[in-house]
């Protein structure tokens, strides 16, 4: 069936798929799991109900993806052996143990607290809970620091030696772990993370809003995420900025086909191309749609200054431009329009009207997903950017797929996208029908004009005097 087809190829987009599907799990749990730690914080330190009940809604939302993110992991990393067994072998003695310091250090943790977050709140007392809580929100970020450590040295290699066999072996553990795109890779990351978290969780509450102004546990969801959209959207621009000026120094050929940029500018400054179409075979671009002198404003920092176009560069080594080029512009105007959010959220709430703001509340339900694909094209940018290599500038993609036939590659391919649309979106439809259920929380007071629709709700023995609160978030 897959015969004359190229093994190499099909092991990418194998685990290109299997890929694309885990980091969206990851950069949820991330995310999340500091939220939850954060809304258990406030309700020991408040005693309101509120919080207890949008850590409970959340916490049934984390299980399942971090369970997903689980499943999906372990996937991956058997493809190192079955499609990437010559790249397993010569990056194995500097990836190997950095994998198994993620393993140990971080999974470990998160796993080991994760069932006393999940069902210990009753049994071993709020502060040991809160504990565990905040360990597995420590242990999602050690994770994260593990995996971009081993991510970034195969983008900026350091700290190695290449052996007689070819395999690289580590010389200085410092250098191969703080390689030089690594702290700008994790800040990155990370705070694409709380973003994308943030705009899910604030797509949930103003989705609840639509439906009843009165929702404490939406109003309080949704303004917190607002509050994280405006916080961190700005500190994402000027990370992306850092990262992007790392970037130039150490991989001057996948900056060149970010910006669409093939003739070095040696008279006048590079200028900003916002839209065209990439033609790799003639290097040049189709139609462009520019700023000028801008592109090297931003990658210099000087108006007229000189940026490397990807002619510079043998063809041979040049990644594909058209999906380089594409996905960062998507990254980009994602991240701008999360900053346009959070600009529009301050303004309602210096106008004092953060939850009758019916727009606001729609543009974010829309926004909802739009972290997820923010991470997968960030991600892309970052992988096709890095092509032809798998280490970059010393092992080509080409020399580290295993000998396999290219039937055995597209028959696994095949299976694995009809079991992950099963299972995962067994899995996805879960979570959006939870999501889908307004959680419900018995709290007076909120808005004197407006009482809460408690349909269903009577105090009882379980409400206690602190649960009555004066205002939300």
């Amino acid at each position: 069936m897959f015969d004359g087809f190229d093994p190499v190829l099909l092991a990418r987009f194998q685990f290109a798929f299997t890929i694309s599907f885990h980091i969206v799990f990851p950069a949820f749990t991330i995310g999340l799991a500091s939220f939850l730690a954060v809304l258990n914080g406030l309700w020991l330190a408040t005693g309101r109900r509120v919080y207890l009940t949008t850590f409970q809604s959340w916490l049934k939302i984390f299980a399942v993806s971090f369970a997903m993110g689980v499943v999906s992991g372990i996937v991956m990393s058997y493809q190192f052996g079955t499609n990437w067994s010559v790249y397993a072998d010569k990056t194995g003695p500097i990836l190997g143990p950095m994998m198994a310091y993620e393993v140990l250090s971080a999974f470990f943790l998160e796993a080991g607290f994760l069932g006393v977050m999940l069902f210990g709140l009753n049994r071993v007392g709020k502060g040991l809970h809160f504990f565990a809580t905040l360990m597995v929100a420590v242990g999602t970020l050690g994770s994260a620091f593990w995996i971009l450590s081993v991510n970034s040295w195969m983008q900026t290699p350091a700290g190695y030696a290449v052996a007689a066999n070819g395999q690289f072996i580590p010389e200085d553990w410092w250098a191969i772990v703080f390689n030089p795109s690594f702290p700008y890779r994790l800040a990155h990351m990370v705070l694409a993370a709380y973003l994308t978290t943030a705009f899910v969780v604030g797509a949930v509450g103003a989705f609840h809003l639509l439906r009843d102004r009165g929702n404490a546990s939406a109003r309080l969801m949704f303004s917190m995420a607002l509050w994280m959209a405006t916080i961190v959207a700005p500190l994402q621009i000027m990370a992306g900025d850092a990262h992007g000026l790392n970037t130039l120094e150490h991989q001057p050929a996948k900056v060149a086909a970010m910006e669409g940029h093939f003739e070095t500018n040696r008279d006048g400054g590079m200028p900003l191309t916002l839209f065209g179409i990439p033609d790799m075979e003639a290097g040049t671009m189709r139609g462009a749609i520019a700023i000028p002198e801008i592109g090297s404003l931003i990658l210099t920092h000087e108006i007229g200054g000189v940026v490397k176009g990807l002619n510079e560069f043998p063809r041979e080594d040049w990644p594909n431009v058209w999906v380089v080029f594409f996905t960062f512009r998507i990254m980009v105007a994602i991240g701008f329009a999360m900053l346009g959010i959070g600009v529009w959220s301050l303004w309602r709430r210096y106008k004092g009207s953060i939850y009758d703001a019916p727009w606001l509340q729609r543009a974010m339900v829309a926004m909802g997903p739009m972290g997820f694909v923010a991470v997968l094209c960030g991600w892309i940018t970052t992988e096709v950017g890095r092509q032809p290599f798998t280490v970059y500038g010393l092992l080509r993609t080409s020399e580290s797929h295993s000998p396999i036939a290219a039937s055995a590659v597209g028959t696994s391919l095949v299976a694995f996208i009809v079991v992950y649309f099963v299972v995962f979106g067994a899995g996805t439809f879960y979570i959006l029908r939870h999501m889908r259920q307004a959680p419900n929380v018995f709290e007076e007071g909120l808005n004197p004009r407006e009482p809460i629709r408690t349909a269903g709700l009577t105090p009882g023995p379980a409400m206690e005097p602190g649960d009555a609160v004066t205002q939300p978030l």
